[in-house]
Parts: structure tokens; sequence; C-alpha cells
């Protein structure tokens, strides 16, 4: 080698170093260093903003309760409907929606800071233990069990356990203030059912009555379809109002019961997933019997699924009034430590097209979730003409028009009535003034109400006891002042709200739901959609104005 090669060789190695920093350099900080900082800058931003407050904070802090808190707020900001669920409130989610869970048998009300047996649950654990309906739980496993401690989730989770597992629940009973029964329960599977009413409204027109698509849902409808097969049912009507929801799945399953082959019943689609498309196979066996479905603003979700897929393919009619308007998909995704997420990958459609989300503004969860009270201060619960559609229209299988954009609009609507409603009656039914009287009553007249079988014999006795009065009595004996005019104006709500209630803890859900449902503009409406026949819509229906009762009687307690 030369001298000259000897000097310059140096040089170009040196030369080749920097121009490979520099490229290196530029594609570091170009390419990689930017996907790095797009992929995980927020996340290195977390995590190096807990690690500061872990090591630097003046105070010791929890870092697990302090992502605990964090990871809901994150969630609040994409949608209402993307949630993060605690590893201690995962079984508490799902046990609805399974069908099932591991308890005693008991359902509950918590009255005075203590827990009040309100139903046991037949065959049951607590049952075959000996417990009684009236029952009020003062100690459990030995520890006395009253005061500021109660509450439901403390309840249930003392109740609730591993079947197969023991439990001791002192109890003390009506007039026997200073006993106290000590019962040995053995937890078991406890089924919880979908379906709260099967029964035939007249000679010919079957109802069931769906609370929400769990995993044995399905299952459920079509054993009370078979029921009605056997009571002779020409005509059906399913109750979907005040249903929040469920398995998408579910659902699906449940509509192919109605349409022929081949027809669209809902189709999701999302940024990473692609449309899927859920269609009938044929094979349903009750595809010609005329049908209505009962709808109104809480019915959500997996009940708008059903109700679109039966309106889009004008297979039956939809009545009552504008549902929720949820048509977000969520998947739920665990975490090693047991608690989870419910986040939205897709959005579902009906077969027309619609996406029927109501319109939502991430991260404020207040106006969301005021919807219902703004439908109500702009009248729409009053007057279809009031009802404010945000999306295009659509068009059914027979072309009669229908909206996208927030909710499922019924083909016939059902106001709400209100003039019976003053300030006594609200006020006595939101401050549970009702459902304590109604449970004082049952408990110290159990032994005679139990001596009525069905929801109308109990009814008639209730009636001539002057049930309101005694409510009056009672309400103003706690705190509310006695308003006779007002009383008598909502003399039949408040009569009917008294009597359910009551016919609730003797009887069950469903002699609950018959009695409710007798004097029902709804339910009215559609036997008279089948005296006209036209449970198959061949033309644009025309809204017909009624009234409903306005009521509230959603059932309070607690199942464990």
């Amino acid at each position: 080698m030369n001298n000259k090669n000897r000097h310059i060789l140096p040089m170009l190695m040196a030369l080749c170093v920097v121009i490979g920093i520099v490229i290196g350099t530029f594609y570091t900080s170009h390419f990689s260093g930017n996907r790095l900082n797009i992929i995980n800058s927020g996340s290195n931003r977390l995590n190096n903003l807990l690690h500061i407050i872990d090591d630097q904070y003046v105070d010791t802090v929890n870092l697990d309760e302090l992502v605990e808190k964090a990871m809901p707020q994150i969630l609040s900001e994409l949608d209402p409907h993307s949630v993060y669920i605690s590893a201690k409130d995962v079984q508490k989610a799902n046990d609805d929606l399974k069908g099932s869970f591991s308890g005693v048998g008991i359902e509950f009300v918590i009255r005075q800071d203590t827990v009040q047996v309100q139903n046991v649950i037949k065959d049951g654990p607590a049952e075959r233990a000996g417990m009684l309906a009236g029952d009020k739980i003062v100690a459990i496993d030995g520890k006395p069990f009253v005061g500021k401690t109660v509450t439901n989730e403390e309840a249930m989770h003392r109740l609730k356990g591993v079947k197969g597992t023991k439990v001791k629940i002192g109890v003390v009973r009506y007039g026997e203030q200073k006993k106290i029964h000590d019962f040995i329960v053995t937890r078991d599977d406890i089924v919880t059912h979908s379906i709260s009413a099967t029964y035939m409204l007249n000679d010919s027109v079957g109802y069931i009555r769906i609370k929400n698509f769990g995993e044995m849902t399905y299952v459920e409808m079509l054993a009370s379809l078979a029921e009605l097969s056997r009571e002779g049912f020409t005509n059906l009507v399913i109750d979907l109002r005040d249903n929040s929801g469920g398995y998408l799945e579910k659902a699906v399953q449940m509509v192919n019961e109605f349409l022929p082959k081949d027809r669209l019943i809902v189709y999701t689609q999302g940024r990473k997933s692609p449309r899927t498309n859920y269609k009938s196979d044929g094979r349903g066996s009750y595809q010609r019997i005329p049908l209505v479905v009962l709808i109104n603003e809480n019915s959500a979700s997996a009940a708008e699924i059903f109700a679109g897929a039966i309106q889009d393919n004008d297979r039956g009619t939809i009545i009552g009034r504008r549902s929720f308007g949820k048509g977000l998909v969520q998947q739920q995704m665990a975490f090693p430590d047991g608690s989870m997420i419910r986040l939205t990958i897709a959005r579902y459609y009906t077969p027309s097209g619609r996406c029927i989300q109501k319109p939502y503004v991430p991260g404020d969860e207040v106006d969301y979730a005021q919807d219902i009270v703004s439908r109500y201060q702009h009248g729409e619960l009053f007057s279809e003409d009031s009802i404010k559609h945000t999306g295009p229209a659509y068009h059914t299988t027979l072309g009669r028009t229908v909206y996208g954009g927030g909710g499922i609009t019924p083909d016939i609507f059902i106001p709400e009535d209100t003039t019976a409603i003053t300030s006594y009656y609200r006020e006595a039914a939101m401050s549970g003034l009702i459902l304590q009287f109604a449970f004082a009553y049952t408990d110290r007249n159990r032994q005679k109400l139990s001596t009525y079988t069905s929801e109308t014999a109990l009814a008639g006795y209730l009636d001539r006891q002057g049930m309101v009065d005694q409510f009056a009595t009672y309400a103003e004996q706690n705190g509310l002042r006695r308003r006779n005019l007002m009383i008598q104006k909502s003399y039949k709500l408040l009569s009917r709200f008294i009597n359910s209630r009551i016919i609730y803890n003797i009887l069950d859900e469903q002699a609950w739901n018959k009695y409710l449902n007798k004097d029902d503009e709804t339910i009215k409406s559609a036997l008279e959609v089948f005296q006209n026949v036209a449970a198959f819509p061949k033309k644009p229906m025309v809204a017909k104005p009624a009234k409903k009762v306005a009521h509230f009687n959603k059932r309070p307690s607690s199942r464990t």
C-alpha cells in the first residue's frame, strides 16, 4: 500500500462513520422515532407520570388506586358506553346476563338500615333452610349486620359465594322483635330469568315480556312460545319496554324465529371490524304469526336490534315511544387482575342501513345521560310531532319511511298521560314511601294476603281496604304532608302503584305484570292492531294518539 492510500483510508473510514451517524439520526428521528412517538407518546407520558408520582410525590400514593380511578375517566372520553369494570364488580356486571349465579336465593330490599327479605326464591337454598318472605336479616356469619354498613353491595358480597359453601344468617320475624332465628344456608346456583311474564291477553293473543337479552333468553323465549302454543295463541305481543339490551347474538337468534329465509337482521361495522351481516336462516317456527313489539324510551341496544329488524322487514307493528338510541357494539376484554373493560369496537345497523345511535359528544356524559329528561321537557313523550330525528330517512322492505340517528320510532305512538300526576304523587313515588308502605303492609298482613292466589282476587281485596287512605296516613307520619285535593286527583295512580307492589310482594313478577297490563293503553293498542288485521304493515302507519297511565313501578329489589 502506497503512502497516498495509507493517508486516504482513515479519512474514508471516518467519513463513512460520520455519514452513518447522520443517516441513522435522520431515520431515527424522521421515521422510527416519529412512529414510536405516534404509538407510544401518550402511554409513555402516563407511565412517566406514574413513575414521577411514585418517586417524588410528597406523600405515599397507592398507584393501583390511582390507576383504578383514572381508567374510567380515560374511557369516558371515547363514548358513553366504553366502560371500565373493577375486579370486585365484574361478577355483578355479568350475573344478570349469564342466567345464573351462586347465592342463597332471596330477593331483598333495604329499609331503615336493615336487609328485609322481599321474596324467597322457590326451591332455592334459603327456602330449603326455612327462611320466609318478610324476615329481617340482622346477622351474617355470627356478626351483626345492621346500621350504616348495610348497603346493596355489602349485602350481596356477604351472601353470594362459591356453590356448596355455607353462610349463617340470623333473622328477626315480624312480631318476634327480640328473638333471632339462625339459619345455615348452603349456597347453590340461582337461576335468573330474562322473561318475567308469559300468558294469554285474551283467547287468541299471547304475551311475552322480556327484561333483557342474556345467555338463556333465546331458550326461555322458545319455552314461552311452546307454552303459548298449548294455550292456542294465534297472535303475539313481545314487550320490550324498559329492556336495556344485552347480547347481540341472542337478539339475532330470537328475531330469526320470526323471519323468512335470507332476511338481513342486523349488520355491524367498525374501523377495525369489517362489516358482518346477520341473516335469517329460514328455520324459524313462527314466521307467519301476526306480531306486535312494544318499546319505550328505555328500550335499548339488543332490544332495538330486535325492534329494528321487525320494523325494517315489515314483519310486525312497533308500538310505544321512541327507543333509547344505543347503536354501539362493545367487546369485553379482561385484565390479569380480574378487572375488565367493555370497549366500543363497532356500530350496528338495522336492515335498512340505519345507525340508530343517538348523538353524543365524547367526554360529555351529563348531556347524554339527561337525554330522556330533555325529551320530556321538549314534549316528545306526549306528542309524536315533538320527535326530533337527527339522521336521514331510510325505507323498509315495503317502502315505508323510517329514520336513523336516535332510536327506533314506533309505527304507532302512545304518549304518556300525566294528567293525573300531581306533585304529591311524584314525591310519594320518588321518595320510596309507597314501596316502604307496601312492604310494611305486606309484612303485617302476610298471612291473610297469602290466601289469595291470583292478582285479580288480591287486587279486589286491597281495593276494599282503602289502601290510598291508609298510605296517606302512613306518609304523613313519615314527613309527606297530606294534600287531599292532590290525593283525590291522583287516586287511581296511587291505588295502582300501591296494589301492584303488594301483589309483587305476595305473588310473583308475572302477577305484577298482569295487574299493570290490565289498564295499559299500549296493550290496548296492540289488541286493536290484531282486530284490524294490521300486524303485517302494507303501507305507512298513521300514529294513533292514546293515553298511557304513568307509573313508577320498576322493581327495586336485589337478588342474591
